[in-house]
Protein backbone atom coordinates (compact mmCIF):
# COMPACT_ATOMS: atom_id res chain seq x y z
CA UNK A 1 0.00 0.00 0.00
CA UNK A 2 2.86 2.26 1.11
CA UNK A 3 4.00 1.62 -2.37
CA UNK A 4 0.73 2.37 -4.13
CA UNK A 5 1.08 5.66 -2.13
CA UNK A 6 4.16 6.45 -3.23
CA UNK A 7 3.52 6.21 -6.93
CA UNK A 8 0.55 7.88 -6.83
CA UNK A 9 2.32 10.85 -4.90
CA UNK A 10 5.52 10.99 -7.71
CA UNK A 11 2.87 11.09 -10.38
CA UNK A 12 1.03 13.97 -8.99
CA UNK A 13 4.39 15.45 -8.16
CA UNK A 14 5.66 14.66 -11.46
CA UNK A 15 2.90 17.01 -13.02
CA UNK A 16 3.20 19.29 -10.85
CA UNK A 17 6.57 20.20 -12.12
CA UNK A 18 5.78 19.32 -15.49
CA UNK A 19 2.99 22.01 -15.77
CA UNK A 20 4.36 24.92 -16.15
CA UNK A 21 6.51 23.80 -18.89
CA UNK A 22 3.17 22.50 -20.49
CA UNK A 23 1.45 25.67 -19.92
CA UNK A 24 4.09 27.83 -21.54
CA UNK A 25 4.75 25.46 -24.19
CA UNK A 26 0.46 25.10 -25.08
CA UNK A 27 0.53 29.09 -24.42
CA UNK A 28 3.51 30.13 -26.69
CA UNK A 29 3.80 27.57 -29.28
CA UNK A 30 1.00 25.19 -29.42
CA UNK A 31 -1.87 27.73 -29.65
CA UNK A 32 -0.20 29.65 -32.11
CA UNK A 33 0.69 26.99 -33.88
CA UNK A 34 -3.17 26.06 -34.35
CA UNK A 35 -4.14 29.38 -34.90
CA UNK A 36 -2.06 30.14 -37.61
CA UNK A 37 -3.20 26.86 -39.50
CA UNK A 38 -6.20 28.49 -39.02
CA UNK A 39 -5.76 31.76 -40.39
CA UNK A 40 -4.50 29.93 -43.30
CA UNK A 41 -7.64 28.56 -44.40
CA UNK A 42 -9.87 31.31 -44.01
CA UNK A 43 -10.32 34.38 -46.35
CA UNK A 44 -9.98 36.80 -43.19
CA UNK A 45 -9.31 36.78 -39.72
CA UNK A 46 -11.99 38.96 -38.78
CA UNK A 47 -14.96 37.24 -40.99
CA UNK A 48 -13.32 33.87 -40.65
CA UNK A 49 -14.77 32.75 -44.38
CA UNK A 50 -13.25 28.98 -44.85
CA UNK A 51 -11.71 28.85 -48.12
CA UNK A 52 -9.26 25.48 -47.32
CA UNK A 53 -6.58 25.63 -49.55
CA UNK A 54 -7.10 28.76 -51.66
CA UNK A 55 -4.29 30.83 -49.99
CA UNK A 56 -1.54 28.35 -50.39
CA UNK A 57 -2.51 28.34 -54.16
CA UNK A 58 -2.66 32.07 -54.86
CA UNK A 59 0.43 32.03 -52.69
CA UNK A 60 2.29 29.52 -55.24
CA UNK A 61 1.29 32.27 -58.02
CA UNK A 62 2.60 34.89 -56.17
CA UNK A 63 5.82 36.38 -58.06
CA UNK A 64 7.70 37.88 -54.67
CA UNK A 65 6.41 34.73 -52.70
CA UNK A 66 8.19 32.54 -55.71
CA UNK A 67 11.38 34.80 -56.18
CA UNK A 68 11.60 34.56 -52.42
CA UNK A 69 11.25 30.91 -52.19
CA UNK A 70 13.84 30.35 -55.15
CA UNK A 71 16.66 32.89 -53.41
CA UNK A 72 16.04 30.73 -50.35
CA UNK A 73 16.62 27.26 -51.63
CA UNK A 74 19.49 28.87 -54.10
CA UNK A 75 21.16 29.82 -50.74
CA UNK A 76 20.07 26.86 -48.68
CA UNK A 77 21.49 24.65 -51.42
CA UNK A 78 25.15 26.44 -51.44
CA UNK A 79 25.58 27.42 -47.93
CA UNK A 80 24.60 24.12 -46.04
CA UNK A 81 27.24 21.54 -48.37
CA UNK A 82 30.46 24.86 -48.10
CA UNK A 83 29.67 24.90 -44.19
CA UNK A 84 29.92 20.80 -44.20
CA UNK A 85 33.00 20.49 -46.31
CA UNK A 86 34.58 23.32 -44.89
CA UNK A 87 34.05 22.74 -40.80
CA UNK A 88 34.64 19.25 -41.67
CA UNK A 89 38.29 19.85 -43.47
CA UNK A 90 39.01 22.30 -40.33
CA UNK A 91 37.92 19.38 -38.29
CA UNK A 92 40.51 17.33 -39.42
CA UNK A 93 43.26 19.85 -39.48
CA UNK A 94 42.58 20.35 -35.89
CA UNK A 95 42.24 16.53 -34.80
CA UNK A 96 46.09 16.41 -35.87
CA UNK A 97 49.04 17.16 -33.65
CA UNK A 98 49.51 20.71 -34.69
CA UNK A 99 51.00 23.82 -32.96
CA UNK A 100 48.54 26.22 -31.85
CA UNK A 101 45.58 24.11 -32.19
CA UNK A 102 44.08 24.96 -28.56
CA UNK A 103 43.81 28.84 -29.41
CA UNK A 104 42.81 27.90 -33.01
CA UNK A 105 39.62 26.02 -31.56
CA UNK A 106 39.09 29.36 -29.44
CA UNK A 107 39.15 31.10 -32.28
CA UNK A 108 36.16 29.06 -34.14
CA UNK A 109 33.97 29.62 -31.51
CA UNK A 110 34.41 33.37 -30.73
CA UNK A 111 31.66 34.34 -33.19
CA UNK A 112 29.42 31.91 -31.44
CA UNK A 113 29.11 34.54 -28.71
CA UNK A 114 28.92 37.73 -30.34
CA UNK A 115 25.80 39.71 -30.50
CA UNK A 116 24.23 39.62 -34.00
CA UNK A 117 23.94 43.88 -33.77
CA UNK A 118 27.78 44.01 -33.40
CA UNK A 119 28.35 41.64 -36.30
CA UNK A 120 26.09 43.24 -38.33
CA UNK A 121 27.72 46.85 -37.00
CA UNK A 122 31.28 44.80 -38.45
CA UNK A 123 30.16 43.68 -41.86
CA UNK A 124 28.69 46.84 -42.34
CA UNK A 125 32.34 48.82 -41.78
CA UNK A 126 33.86 46.39 -44.06
CA UNK A 127 30.98 46.21 -46.94
CA UNK A 128 29.91 49.52 -47.20
CA UNK A 129 30.54 51.92 -50.36
CA UNK A 130 33.12 53.69 -48.27
CA UNK A 131 33.72 50.70 -45.95
CA UNK A 132 37.48 48.77 -45.62
CA UNK A 133 37.01 46.97 -48.16
CA UNK A 134 36.12 49.15 -50.88
CA UNK A 135 39.13 51.82 -49.39
CA UNK A 136 41.50 49.00 -50.29
CA UNK A 137 39.94 48.29 -53.94
CA UNK A 138 40.32 51.48 -54.55
CA UNK A 139 43.90 52.31 -53.41
CA UNK A 140 44.93 49.28 -55.96
CA UNK A 141 42.88 51.54 -58.32
CA UNK A 142 39.79 49.93 -59.11
CA UNK A 143 36.63 51.31 -58.63
CA UNK A 144 34.51 50.73 -55.28
CA UNK A 145 31.64 48.13 -55.57
CA UNK A 146 28.11 49.01 -53.64
CA UNK A 147 28.06 44.80 -52.49
CA UNK A 148 25.03 45.38 -51.02
CA UNK A 149 23.11 46.64 -54.22
CA UNK A 150 24.45 44.32 -56.33
CA UNK A 151 24.32 40.27 -56.86
CA UNK A 152 27.31 40.38 -54.70
CA UNK A 153 25.00 40.80 -51.77
CA UNK A 154 24.57 37.19 -51.84
CA UNK A 155 28.37 36.44 -51.45
CA UNK A 156 28.44 38.98 -48.66
CA UNK A 157 25.42 36.95 -46.96
CA UNK A 158 27.05 33.72 -47.51
CA UNK A 159 30.85 34.61 -46.00
CA UNK A 160 28.50 35.89 -42.87
CA UNK A 161 26.72 32.87 -42.94
CA UNK A 162 30.26 30.87 -42.95
CA UNK A 163 31.66 32.79 -40.49
CA UNK A 164 29.33 32.43 -37.80
CA UNK A 165 28.59 29.25 -38.37
CA UNK A 166 31.68 26.98 -39.24
CA UNK A 167 33.12 27.17 -35.70
CA UNK A 168 29.52 25.30 -34.21
CA UNK A 169 29.90 22.52 -36.62
CA UNK A 170 34.03 21.93 -36.61
CA UNK A 171 33.27 21.45 -32.80
CA UNK A 172 30.81 18.95 -33.66
CA UNK A 173 32.70 16.93 -36.31
CA UNK A 174 35.82 17.25 -33.48
CA UNK A 175 33.68 15.34 -31.13
CA UNK A 176 32.63 13.01 -34.35
CA UNK A 177 35.87 12.03 -35.23
CA UNK A 178 37.63 11.86 -31.68
CA UNK A 179 34.80 8.98 -31.10
CA UNK A 180 35.83 6.82 -33.88
CA UNK A 181 38.66 4.22 -32.45
CA UNK A 182 41.65 4.33 -33.64
CA UNK A 183 41.75 0.88 -33.84
CA UNK A 184 39.92 0.93 -37.02
CA UNK A 185 42.34 3.03 -38.73
CA UNK A 186 45.47 1.00 -37.62
CA UNK A 187 43.67 -2.73 -39.17
CA UNK A 188 42.82 -0.63 -42.38
CA UNK A 189 46.37 0.58 -42.80
CA UNK A 190 47.67 -2.56 -41.93
CA UNK A 191 45.30 -3.69 -44.94
CA UNK A 192 47.05 -1.27 -46.95
CA UNK A 193 44.15 0.85 -47.54
CA UNK A 194 45.12 4.50 -48.52
CA UNK A 195 44.14 7.97 -46.85
CA UNK A 196 41.32 7.77 -49.68
CA UNK A 197 39.92 4.60 -48.65
CA UNK A 198 40.60 5.59 -44.56
CA UNK A 199 38.34 8.97 -45.23
CA UNK A 200 35.10 7.57 -47.39
CA UNK A 201 35.02 4.10 -45.92
CA UNK A 202 35.61 4.73 -42.21
CA UNK A 203 35.72 8.51 -41.37
CA UNK A 204 32.96 9.69 -43.27
CA UNK A 205 30.89 6.43 -42.29
CA UNK A 206 30.93 6.85 -38.76
CA UNK A 207 30.40 10.64 -39.01
CA UNK A 208 26.95 9.76 -40.70
CA UNK A 209 24.77 10.95 -37.29
CA UNK A 210 26.94 14.31 -36.69
CA UNK A 211 26.83 14.64 -40.37
CA UNK A 212 23.46 14.62 -39.89
CA UNK A 213 22.69 17.00 -36.78
CA UNK A 214 25.18 19.34 -38.50
CA UNK A 215 23.57 19.06 -41.46
CA UNK A 216 19.89 20.05 -40.09
CA UNK A 217 21.56 22.76 -37.76
CA UNK A 218 22.86 23.90 -40.88
CA UNK A 219 19.76 24.13 -42.96
CA UNK A 220 17.60 25.70 -39.67
CA UNK A 221 20.57 28.34 -39.43
CA UNK A 222 20.59 29.07 -43.23
CA UNK A 223 17.34 30.16 -42.29
CA UNK A 224 18.10 32.58 -39.13
CA UNK A 225 19.95 34.41 -41.50
CA UNK A 226 17.38 36.79 -42.11
CA UNK A 227 18.25 38.74 -38.89
CA UNK A 228 22.25 39.66 -40.27
CA UNK A 229 20.34 40.59 -43.85
CA UNK A 230 17.80 42.37 -42.31
CA UNK A 231 19.88 44.36 -40.14
CA UNK A 232 22.23 45.44 -43.11
CA UNK A 233 20.10 46.17 -45.80
CA UNK A 234 16.48 46.71 -44.74
CA UNK A 235 12.92 45.04 -45.67
CA UNK A 236 13.49 45.26 -49.48
CA UNK A 237 17.42 44.13 -50.26
CA UNK A 238 18.42 43.55 -53.27
CA UNK A 239 16.48 40.77 -55.41
CA UNK A 240 19.24 37.97 -54.99
CA UNK A 241 19.07 38.22 -51.12
CA UNK A 242 15.04 39.36 -50.71
CA UNK A 243 14.54 35.57 -48.72
CA UNK A 244 11.36 34.06 -47.73
CA UNK A 245 12.08 35.55 -43.82
CA UNK A 246 11.87 38.86 -45.99
CA UNK A 247 8.69 38.20 -47.30
CA UNK A 248 7.05 37.40 -44.16
CA UNK A 249 7.75 39.93 -42.11
CA UNK A 250 6.61 42.45 -44.74
CA UNK A 251 3.65 40.24 -44.71
CA UNK A 252 3.25 41.22 -41.12
CA UNK A 253 3.87 44.52 -41.88
CA UNK A 254 0.89 44.38 -44.12
CA UNK A 255 -1.20 42.60 -41.86
CA UNK A 256 -1.53 40.14 -44.26
CA UNK A 257 -2.05 37.33 -41.93
CA UNK A 258 -3.05 34.34 -44.81
CA UNK A 259 -0.04 35.17 -46.62
CA UNK A 260 2.09 35.28 -44.01
CA UNK A 261 0.59 32.00 -42.45
CA UNK A 262 0.67 30.02 -46.00
CA UNK A 263 4.33 31.35 -46.22
CA UNK A 264 5.58 29.73 -42.81
CA UNK A 265 3.81 26.66 -43.31
CA UNK A 266 4.89 25.98 -46.45
CA UNK A 267 8.62 26.66 -45.35
CA UNK A 268 7.90 24.46 -42.06
CA UNK A 269 6.59 21.72 -44.63
CA UNK A 270 10.07 21.85 -46.84
CA UNK A 271 12.12 21.85 -43.72
CA UNK A 272 10.09 18.72 -41.65
CA UNK A 273 10.35 16.46 -45.15
CA UNK A 274 13.83 17.28 -46.22
CA UNK A 275 14.59 16.24 -41.83
CA UNK A 276 12.38 13.12 -42.49
CA UNK A 277 14.33 12.19 -45.76
CA UNK A 278 17.52 12.51 -43.62
CA UNK A 279 16.41 10.59 -41.13
CA UNK A 280 15.75 7.39 -43.74
CA UNK A 281 19.22 7.90 -45.49
CA UNK A 282 20.68 7.47 -41.96
CA UNK A 283 18.49 5.10 -40.62
CA UNK A 284 19.74 2.53 -43.85
CA UNK A 285 23.48 3.95 -43.36
CA UNK A 286 23.26 3.18 -39.64
CA UNK A 287 21.93 -0.25 -40.27
CA UNK A 288 24.55 -0.92 -42.89
CA UNK A 289 27.44 -0.50 -40.34
CA UNK A 290 25.89 -2.54 -37.21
Amino acid sequence: MRTGKLKTNNGGLAWFFLGPSLLGFALFYLLPFVTGFYYSLVYSPLNGTFVGLHNYGALLKNPSFLAALANTAKFTLICVPLNLMLSLGAAMLLNQKLPGRNLFRTIMITPLVVPVASVVLVWQVFFDLNGVLNSLIHALGYPPVDWMKTNWSRVVVLVIYLWKNIGYSVILFLAGLQNIPAEYYEAARIDGASRYQEFFRITLIYLTPTTFFVFVISMINSFKVFRETYLISGDYPHNSIYMLQHYMNNMFMALDYQKLTSAAFIMAAFIVAVVLLLFIVERKITNMIN
